[in-house]
C-alpha cells in the first residue's frame, strides 16, 4: 500500500510513460509472431518496410516475365519464325505419322512399337511447350509471359523431357534385351511389364516437374524480371531469386539420377555392340550399328546439352551461350527422334506408306464421288 502513491505519482509526472509502455508491448509482440509491423506511426525513423516484406510483394506483384529476343531486327525475327515453324511442322507432322502407324497397323503391336508411341507423345508434348511462344513473341515483337504461363512452361517442359528420356533408357534396354538376351524377351517385356515401365516413365516425369516447378515458383523474387533465355527455365528464374533455398541441390540430383541413366546407356550399347561384331553377316551388322549409333548420339547431345544449361556456373553465363545450349535438348530431339526410329525402322516404314496410300486413295474416291454428285444434276439439265 505504501507504494501505490509512488507510483500513481511518477505517472502522474510523467502521464507519457504508460503510452511508452504500451507501444514497447506491441513492437514485443510483434517480435515474437515474428512478422513485420509498420511501425512506422510509432517511430517514424523505422519508416522502412523490412527485407522479407519488400521480397515478398515483390514476387507476388510479379505479374509477367520478360524473355529473351533472338535479335533487335525485325528480318531476323521472322527468319527464327519461319525457321521454327518449319521445324515444328516437321516435328507435328512425323511424330503424328508414327502414331497413327503405331496405333492402326497390328504389325507394330510390339514392346518397342509402344514404347515408340509414348516417345511420339513426348516429343509432340516438348514442341508444343516452347516453340509456339517463341514463335508468336518472334512474330510480333515482344519478349513477354505471364507469371501462370511461365510456370506452366517449366513444369511442361520438366514434365515431357523427364519421361522423354525415361523412355529412351527403358527402349535402351529393350535392344539390349532383343540383341543380347533374345531367348528371354518375352519374359521380360512382356505386355504387363511394358505397361509397368511405361506408367514408372510418366509417373517420374510428373513427380519431378511437381518438385522443381513448386520449389522454385515459392521463392521471393527481388532480382527483376527479365530472363536471359527464350523460354522460362529454372535457372534463369533462380537468378531472380533473393533466397538461398534446395532448387539447385534438386537440380543437382535430378543431374546425378539422369548422369546414371546415361551410364546404363552407354554400357547397354558396349554390350550390344560386342553382340553384333559377332554377327557374321555384314548387312546385320550395318543394319544393328546404323540403329543404335544415331540413337546413341542424340543421346549424349541430350544429355550434355542440358546438364551443362542447368549446372554451369554462373560466372560462364551469356545470353548467346544460352540460347545456343539450348535449342539441342528442347527442340532438336523432338525433330530427330521420328527421323532415327523410322528410317531404320522397316516395318514402320511400310506401315506409314500404307496408311498413306489408304489416305490418298480415300481423298481421291471421296473427290470423284463428290465430283460425279455435283456433275450429274448439271447434265441432266437440258441444253438450250
Amino acid at each position: 500500500m505504501a507504494r501505490a502513491p509512488a507510483r500513481h505519482s511518477t505517472l502522474r509526472k510523467h502521464p507519457q510513460s504508460l503510452y511508452l509502455e504500451g507501444i514497447s508491448l506491441k513492437t514485443a509482440l510483434a517480435l515474437l509472431r515474428g512478422g513485420c509491423l509498420n511501425c512506422s506511426l510509432c517511430f517514424p525513423f523505422l519508416n522502412r518496410p523490412c527485407p522479407k516484406e519488400q521480397q515478398m510483394s515483390n514476387s507476388s506483384s510479379l505479374i509477367q516475365f520478360l524473355l529473351l529476343a533472338f535479335t533487335d531486327r525485325q528480318e531476323l525475327q521472322l527468319l527464327h519464325f519461319w525457321l521454327f515453324l518449319v521445324i515444328s511442322l516437321a516435328a507435328l507432322l512425323a511424330n503424328s505419322l508414327i502414331l497413327s502407324a503405331v496405333a492402326c497397323d497390328h504389325h507394330l503391336h510390339t514392346p518397342m512399337g509402344f514404347f515408340l508411341l509414348n516417345l511420339s507423345l513426348t516429343d509432340l508434348g516438348c514442341i508444343c511447350t516452347t516453340v509456339p511462344k517463341a514463335m508468336h513473341n518472334s512474330l510480333h515483337s515482344t519478349t513477354t509471359i505471364s507469371y501462370m504461363g511461365c510456370a506452366a512452361q517449366v513444369f511442361l517442359l520438366f514434365f515431357f523431357l523427364g519421361t522423354e528420356f525415361s523412355l529412351l533408357t527403358i527402349m535402351c534396354y529393350d535392344r539390349y534385351v532383343a540383341i543380347c538376351k533374345p531367348l528371354h524377351y518375352g519374359t521380360l517385356l512382356g505386355s504387363r511389364a511394358c505397361a509397368h515401365m511405361a506408367a514408372d516413365a510418366w509417373a517420374a516425369g510428373f513427380l519431378s516437374a511437381l518438385l522443381h516447378t513448386a520449389n522454385t515458383f515459392s521463392l521471393p523474387l527481388c532480382q527483376g524480371n527479365v530472363l536471359g533465355q527464350f523460354s522460362c527455365e529454372v535457372p534463369q528464374i533462380l537468378k531472380l531469386s533473393c533466397s538461398k533455398s534446395y532448387a539447385r541441390e534438386l537440380l543437382l540430383f535430378s543431374a546425378c539420377l539422369t548422369f546414371g541413366c546415361f551410364i546404363f546407356i552407354v554400357l547397354s550399347y558396349v554390350q550390344i555392340f560386342r553382340a553384333v561384331l559377332k554377327i557374321p553377316s555384314e548387312q546385320g551388322r550395318h543394319k544393328a550399328f546404323s540403329t543404335c549409333l544415331p540413337h546413341l548420339a542424340v543421346v549424349s547431345l541430350f544429355v550434355s546439352t542440358a546438364t551443362f544449361a542447368y549446372l554451369k556456373p554462373p560466372s560462364i553465363s551469356s545470353p548467346s551461350l544460352d540460347l545456343i545450349v539450348s535449342v539441342p535438348y528442347s527442340v532438336v530431339p523432338p525433330a530427330l527422334n521420328p527421323l532415327i526410329y523410322s528410317l531404320r525402322n522397316q516395318e514402320l516404314k511400310d506401315a506409314m506408306r500404307k496408311m498413306m496410300i489408304r489416305c490418298f486413295s480415300g481423298v481421291t474416291t471421296c473427290l470423284s464421288s463428290a465430283e460425279h454428285s455435283f456433275c450429274d444434276p448439271l447434265l441432266a439439265q437440258p441444253a438450250f
